[in-house]
């Protein structure tokens, strides 16, 4: 009795060990009550105390009448810690009585042995919660009366699994002493196991290992996840969790039925399409009605769905005509083109501009024609034009280019300064580079010396 006192101290000592491994999976502890066999005959020693038989390795292995030692008691205890990924530590011992041995029988001689290792489960490797199959290593130490020996110890077994924390274990260990001088021996155990120490953190009734929620209270269907709304989709999964909604569109709903979901849908109370978020476009020109100026007449997003004017009626649209409040030609942008004969008119007043002798100074008797071509120009206003000096060839070439330069650009000015806007005119000098006539006559230098306005191209 002292010896089995000794041995469940050494239990509870190595149990508090044990004990700091990590919590890694759902009942990661449990223990094994039940009882135990003993067989040296099967064991493959050649011999044995007090005059018992042994058999060859495995030689009468269920022949528990004439081999087997049990007592009518609880005499095995183990105790596991779930470390990961299948295994567990153990811890166990138990108590015996060796009388029998290839049906000779002895004396009675105590027997008491303890074992620690690691034991793999493939449960979950198999993918099944009833069967559980195992097998298992460590060392142990036992003692035979008053010797003892220690001992490297595999075994097989199986778990049968009633409940999540109940199940019925029958195992068959080997275990083989270290010294030649030791007995080697079969260890047959059966008994309850009973798993324990899993966490509800929420108090939802499901694990933590199972919850996919963990922190907050949910129901076993989804996996210990809440479903607020009560649309059969658990919040965590539902975009919408407050709201009761539809599966396909994740939990939210699609109040106006256009298959757009509310959050989505810019107009979640009118029925529309997806290409404009949910909302309708009366006139179908692509622009919302929400955003459309003219939601029953059709126009261009960047005329906010009104169509474009053509002030002039033209045929060319206001945003893209140049002169919008004068028709024109679409070839020159919505603006009126200057035409051979408007050229010519043109050029018709011009040559009535007359000049100071020698000088810039534009003559009064010019103010007619100059407001001809002022009139003519705004009817253009599109359009740009160059005023050109010439003169004949009397006098140096060189004075007659600055010359013409300075009274083209003095006809220029005068335009400016009365209304025509200065980026639509240049001004260019030619002296007696480009006569119209012949120089040798009065008459021709007198058609020689000109102003003229022309298109610039």
């Amino acid at each position: 009795m002292k010896k089995f006192n000794k041995f469940f101290l050494l239990l509870a000592l190595t149990f508090g060990v044990v004990s700091v491994q990590a919590q890694d999976e759902n009942n990661p502890w449990a223990v094994v009550i039940g009882t135990n066999a003993v067989d040296f005959y099967a064991a493959g020693n050649d011999f044995l105390p007090n005059g018992m038989e042994g058999g060859s390795i495995f030689s009468e292995y269920f022949n528990a009448n004439d081999n087997w030692n049990m007592v009518p008691s609880v005499s095995y205890l183990e105790v596991k810690r779930y470390v990961g990924d299948g295994f567990s530590a153990k811890l166990n011992g138990s108590f015996n009585q060796i009388d029998n041995s290839g049906g000779v029988s002895s004396e009675d001689l105590s027997f008491y042995n303890i074992g620690a290792g690691v034991q793999y489960n493939f449960k979950n490797l198999l993918n099944t919660k009833v069967f559980d199959p195992f097998l298992g290593i460590g060392a142990g130490y036992y003692w035979l009366d008053s010797s003892g020996a220690s001992t490297f110890d595999t075994d097989l077994g199986i778990n049968f699994w009633f409940t999540d924390n109940l199940a019925f274990t029958v195992k068959s260990a080997y275990m083989t002493a270290f010294e030649d001088a030791n007995f080697d021996y079969f260890q047959h155990t059966a008994g309850i196991t009973i798993s324990f120490g899993g966490t509800d953190t929420d108090g939802d009734g499901v694990y933590d290992k199972d919850d996919e929620c963990p922190n907050t209270p949910g129901l076993a269907e989804f996996n210990g996840c809440p479903d607020s709304d009560g649309d059969g989709i658990p919040d965590k999964d539902d975009e919408c969790p407050d709201t009761a909604g539809l599966s396909e569109f994740n939990g939210c709903p699609d109040t106006d039925g256009d298959g757009i979901p509310d959050p989505k849908d810019e107009c979640p109370n009118e029925a529309g399409s997806e290409a404009l978020n949910g909302c309708p476009d009366a006139d179908g020109d692509g622009v919302a009605d929400k955003d459309d100026e003219c939601p029953n007449e059709a126009g261009p997003k960047e005329n906010n769905g009104c169509p474009y004017p053509d002030s002039d009626g033209d045929g060319v649209l206001d945003k893209d005509d140049m002169c919008p409040d004068v028709a024109g030609t679409k070839a020159n942008n919505g603006c009126p083109e200057v035409t051979e004969e408007v050229q010519k008119e043109l050029n018709d007043y011009a040559k009535t501009i007359n000049f100071a002798t020698g000088k810039t100074t534009i003559t009064d008797d010019s103010e007619e024609a100059l407001k001809a071509i002022i009139a003519i120009l705004d009817e253009y206003p599109n359009a740009k034009f160059t005023v050109e000096g010439h003169t004949d060839s009397v006098g140096s070439a060189s004075n007659n280019m600055n010359l013409s330069k300075a009274r083209a650009l003095a006809v220029k000015s005068y335009l400016v300064d009365n209304g025509v806007d200065e980026f639509r005119l240049s001004s260019a000098g030619f002296g007696e580079e480009k006569p119209v006539a012949s120089n040798n006559t009065r008459a021709g230098r007198a058609e020689n010396r000109r102003v003229e306005i022309n298109l610039k191209k």
